[in-house]
């Protein structure tokens, strides 16, 4: 299994410069999709005491993890960024696949897969993007970019007051440290940027089910008083209580075949203890300065009766958590004495967004929605939405649209209750599979699974159609001959790949591919450094050295493979683990070649074995290369071809993605800036 090994922010924005100029992209993301304002109207709300340009985010989940995924939200219009979750504990083994979004939504993960000092760096390093995007003008001026970066964090006091967890968040409080670390490696021009130092100082609790009343009061008590921190509480769909939670999903949804878990109806906190807990919570964050609010809901846990992911427990949201959020969100409003500031989570998409901020929850965080197709090119269609619903009432701000709709609560709720969009008869059906297998090469291009990647780790690249007969070899220890081959064909001009060190597996690319097999395992994956590759690469993986002599390193079937070709020489060095084999790279031809007793990637020195004029089909020997081998080699050559090939292609600077950046130089002819 791979794991997710970050970017560094240089070759982050080398990658997002290069390949908006080249292709009009970010990340994969066109720039069709980028928010850029909606002319005459003011989306900006207020989130404790920071100004936001729009009201709309990433929930704490996959797409607030790393830092291109938080460009990629940023881009879409989310301008409320709630981080991934971190706790103390940031070695987790988590189950893979991770991620059930067939039609409902499930899930088995639930914190940060990087480390403590990592999600720092990666949280650190996206706010300094958007700082260097700006600067750049390179998307032009007058986007509205005000934009919150909410902490997330769990899961009890202990691991909270944690030296380790303190230190991470002062350090997103006041990052100047890191930020001076992470400015050496940038371009001259970027260098010197005024990055604010202030990541964040808002923190959203994830109150992990089971978790006391006291414990969340002393938890809260600790971010407001001793950490100087705003603070928003997560509460659990489970504050319903069991028959009602029952009664709107089975009876109401019709989401039968959902299991509840009691246990966590029992262990979660309980209604009474929320609605008395939330008032002595306010009044120390005012005696400290600070403000409370409150954010509807997590995920509710359930059973797990599909068997697609791991473990008796999984984690549901979708469209049947947004009826249940919405109904909760009604009861305790209706049971609290004061008014206290709502953020809201749960089945939000592009087609709800202006009725759930209508009930004046702000802000409102989608997760599930963008993990299908069209991934964060849906963001846009949010906000498009609710921009079209301010100007058809003819209001041209977030507190006249939420003015318009005030006393209107219940009726909203019940809407969303009895709609038909929400229940079981819309949402069990499952993406349509044709049959066919993945390979390495072809696959019916639908594309689906780049944009439902919350990494970016899939990507397209160009190979052309391709007919290749060849033959193969058999190495003799005098003597080199042909045998027969085969043909690789290659019927489609795009093909897929999968950045591996990006990529960590959660299944939902696997999820919406109509093919069998998962692109995340059947497609090229390419690492970014010959250490991932070394230990990741199972039985399918490729790393490219883009020093002076581009190198690429291949593992297909389980077997290790090295080439090196030289263009000026025209010749390239294939390595396997029998043998280094000089091949000519313009018709594939088997020059010479050695033994190779030592491990792949010490190449030695080749003799030269000439053609002879008598054979077109066989090659004969100058001298003999090792008269200890009696019985000959076989060289199949469909590696070599593959390696060739994908060398060949994915260096095609005409597109730009995480597995040649690092290879791209930038050169300048005439007024346009190319790259090479």
């Amino acid at each position: 299994m791979s794991e997710l090994v970050p970017i560094p922010l240089p070759l982050l924005w080398r990658r997002a410069s290069l390949e908006y100029r080249r292709e009009g992209k970010i990340f994969d993301l066109p720039q069709t999709k980028f928010y850029r304002g909606i002319a005459g109207l003011d989306l900006s709300v207020d989130f404790h005491g920071h100004r936001a340009s729009t009201p709309l985010g990433p929930a704490a989940g996959p797409h607030g993890q790393l830092a291109q995924n938080i460009v990629l939200s940023w881009l879409g219009g989310s301008r409320i960024i709630e981080l991934k979750t971190i706790q103390t504990l940031d070695e987790l083994q988590i189950p893979r696949p991770c991620i059930d979004a067939t039609n409902v939504g499930y899930n088995v993960e639930w914190s940060q897969e990087l480390s403590l000092d990592q999600s720092l760096r990666e949280y650190v390093g996206a706010s300094m993007f958007l700082e260097i995007l700006k600067a750049s003008h390179l998307l032009g001026d007058g986007i509205p970019s005000d934009t919150v970066f909410d902490m997330s964090v769990g899961y009890n006091l202990e691991g909270l007051r944690s030296p380790r967890v303190r230190a991470w968040i002062q350090s997103m409080k006041n990052a100047a440290a890191i930020i001076d670390e992470l400015r050496a490696g940038l371009p001259a021009e970027y260098r010197d940027l005024p990055f604010p130092t202030s990541i964040s100082d808002t923190v959203s609790l994830s109150t992990f089910h089971g978790c006391p009343a006291g414990e969340i009061e002393g938890i809260a008590t600790y971010l407001l008083a001793e950490m100087g921190c705003h603070v928003c509480i997560k509460m659990n769909p489970t504050l319903l209580g069991r028959a009602e939670t029952a009664h709107l999903l089975h009876d109401v949804l019709g989401y039968r075949e959902i299991q509840l878990s009691p246990e966590a109806f029992k262990s979660d906190l309980q209604f009474d203890e929320a609605v008395d807990l939330i008032p002595r919570l306010q009044r120390i964050a005012r005696a400290n300065g600070k403000s409370l609010s409150v954010k509807f809901s997590n995920t509710l846990v359930v059973k797990n009766h599909k068997r697609v992911l791991e473990g008796e427990l999984m984690y549901m949201s979708g469209a049947p958590l947004h009826v249940l959020a919405l109904n909760l969100v009604q009861k305790f409003r209706e049971r609290l004495k004061s008014p206290v500031p709502t953020s809201f989570s749960g089945g939000l998409d592009a087609h709800n967004i202006a009725d759930t901020l209508a009930l004046n929850l702000i802000p409102v965080t989608t997760c599930t929605d963008l993990l299908r197709p069209g991934g964060y090119g849906r963001i846009i269609r949010y906000l498009e939405n609710l921009g079209a619903r301010m100007q058809d009432l003819g209001v041209t701000n977030i507190p006249d649209y939420l003015a318009h709709f005030a006393g209107q609560e219940a009726e909203l709720v019940a809407q969303a209750t009895a709609n038909p969009r929400y229940s079981w008869e819309r949402n069990h059906g499952v993406p349509r599979k044709i049959g066919s297998r993945l390979w390495l090469y072809d696959c019916i291009n639908c594309d689906k699974c780049i944009p439902v990647c919350p990494n970016d780790a899939n990507f397209a690249y160009e190979t052309g159609t391709e007919f290749i007969p060849y033959d193969n070899f058999e190495l003799f220890p005098d003597r080199i001959r042909r045998i027969p081959g085969g043909v690789l064909r290659l019927v489609k001009s795009q093909q897929l790949a999968s950045f591996a060190d990006a990529c960590n597996e959660c299944g939902n690319c696997d999820v919406f591919c109509p093919e069998t097999g998962g692109p995340f395992m059947e497609k090229p994956r390419f690492f970014g450094s010959l250490e991932s590759y070394q230990k990741h690469a199972g039985r399918n993986g490729f790393y490219v050295d883009w020093s002076a002599q581009p190198t690429i390193h291949g593992t297909i079937d389980g077997e290790s493979y090295i080439l090196t070709p030289n263009p000026v020489t025209g010749i390239a060095i294939f390595e396997t683990k029998d043998a280094e084999v000089a091949m000519r790279l313009s018709d594939n031809e088997a020059l010479s070649w050695k033994p190779y007793p030592h491990p792949v990637g010490q190449v030695g020195n080749l003799r030269r074995v000439v053609n002879p004029p008598s054979d077109k089909d066989e090659t004969q020997p100058e001298a003999t290369v090792d008269d200890r081998q009696p019985a000959p080699q076989q060289l199949h050559l469909l590696p070599y071809l593959k390696l060739k090939l994908l060398l060949e292609s994915i260096s095609d600077p005409r597109h730009v993605h995480f597995a040649n950046v690092a290879g791209l130089q930038e050169v300048t002819i005439g007024n346009e800036e190319s790259a090479l």
